[in-house]
């Protein structure tokens, strides 16, 4: 489990592909310390785990079922990606229940950039629109983000510098692929309200703070 707080932005020094399984050797000595075998790690908001271990880097693996729903084949030696351990069960919760469970692949349609913040647009099939609602949270990249406004194809966030600056974003252009996760609660959330018969509905869980 994730929280969607980037810790760090790591690069990719290393890629090789195996019968259908794509290892990648990744550069990032700030969070390398406290890693063993075995971990999980979030990669662009991919759950990966540890399989080898250096000084200042680590290996993942990515199997055929992963790579068939993110874009993870496309990534390739001196590519940056965001970075977070799986969180401490006594650590500091600051952003959102992230599974590492990507739900599908969304695409930027636009970015622009107001004041002190950049509004970014992603389109992304109806069946991930429908698993959002305004003001809720979603993961993109592994970062946790409040949607803006819901569209009929698409979703907007906004990015502080902050934010922008400490992750991947800082270098995403209109095009690119991102890694998409819904909210893990409105995922339950939906499954009640399409199961229920007692006339439960997605506004009366909304109101009750679901």
């Amino acid at each position: 489990m994730f929280t969607g707080i980037i810790e760090t932005v790591g690069t990719i020094i290393n890629v090789k592909s195996t019968s259908g399984v794509k290892s990648m050797q990744i550069h990032a000595p700030e969070i390398t310390d406290d890693l063993k075998l075995g971990d999980s790690v979030s990669v662009n908001g991919v759950c990966l785990t540890v399989t080898e271990k250096q000084e200042t880097s680590f290996k993942v693996e990515v199997i055929t079922g992963t790579i068939s729903v993110t874009y993870l084949d496309t990534i390739s030696i001196n590519d940056q990606v965001n970075l977070e351990r799986a969180m401490l069960a006594g650590g500091r919760f600051g952003g959102h229940f992230v599974s590492g469970h990507v739900d599908g692949k969304g695409n930027i349609k636009r970015i622009s950039k107001k004041k002190d913040e950049w509004i970014v647009e992603i389109a992304v099939d109806k069946s991930l629109l429908n698993q959002m609602i305004s003001k809720g949270s979603v993961t993109v990249d592994g970062i946790s983000l409040t949607i803006f406004n819901l569209n009929d194809r698409s979703f907007e966030i906004h990015l502080i510098p902050e934010t922008r600056n400490r992750t991947i974003f800082a270098n995403k252009k209109q095009g690119d692929h991102v890694h998409v996760e819904t909210d893990l609660l409105f995922k339950y959330v939906e499954k009640i309200t399409n199961q229920s018969k007692d006339g439960i509905s997605q506004e009366k869980l909304l109101k009750l703070g679901f």
